[in-house]
């Protein structure tokens, strides 16, 4: 099994301690290897950011349990379907004018201490204007109200549907797990049964989006 290089961070002298902390590093099945990254000192926010701007060509999760994710970049097809999604929540952002549409790039810092980048997502721009100057250049500490994730041909559905869940759990107000391998849309939502729509031509986001329909011709049978 190959071992990767992780690159070590050092805090500030203010966050040293006589005890080494590890953080765990849960690198994913498809990822095909496994490591740990030794920080001296307590690890904050400030060493996950350091963590993601050392290592630009991976993208990065943190769980609630303080685990961080390495996921590789999209490829090809995802790469392509990712920004049709993000085209068409980004029209109707536009028009409607209540929220702020954000596309993976963006990390949110959930209620429950995971940091979380969904591959699509919306914020309503009154819970946006709450949060202070500085709040508003870091990873937003909220849930967004509509999330979306888009399996690609590595991602493991059952991690996708488990994270689905944290959203709504902590806030979401619809999600949408999109998956072109099978032609499915998993619809979740607060104290409901999740829905799942077989081979649609779109969906809806009523009553969250009012009058977002995301059509899914181009996303289910994208050849480019």
């Amino acid at each position: 099994m190959a071992t990767a290089q992780a690159k070590l961070i050092t805090p500030s002298p203010k966050a040293k301690s006589k005890h080494s902390t590890y953080l765990p590093v849960r690198v994913l099945p498809e990822m095909r290897y496994n490591f740990f990254i030794t920080i001296d000192g307590e690890v904050t926010e400030q060493d996950f950011d350091k963590l993601v701007q050392l290592n630009s060509e991976m993208w990065f999760e943190r769980t609630a349990k303080g685990e961080v994710e390495i996921m590789p970049p999209p490829k090809g097809d995802t790469g392509a379907k990712n920004h049709k999604i993000g085209l068409q929540l980004g029209v109707w952002t536009e028009e409607d004018g209540d929220g702020v549409a954000f596309d993976s790039s963006m990390g949110f810092k959930l209620p429950n201490g995971a940091t979380r980048s969904p591959d699509a997502s919306w914020v309503r721009r009154s819970r946006i204007a709450e949060l202070s100057q500085k709040q508003k250049k870091e990873y937003f500490p909220l849930c967004p109200d509509f999330v979306l994730e888009l399996r690609s041909a590595t991602d493991r559905i059952n991690r996708l549907k488990e994270k689905m869940e944290e959203y709504i759990a902590n806030g979401a107000q619809l999600g949408w797990l999109i998956d072109p391998q099978e032609r499915r849309v998993h619809i979740y939502r607060p104290n409901a049964e999740v829905e799942i729509l077989e081979s649609p031509t779109s969906v809806s986001g009523d009553p969250v989006l009012p009058g977002f329909v995301l059509k899914l011709s181009k996303i289910f049978d994208s050849d480019f």
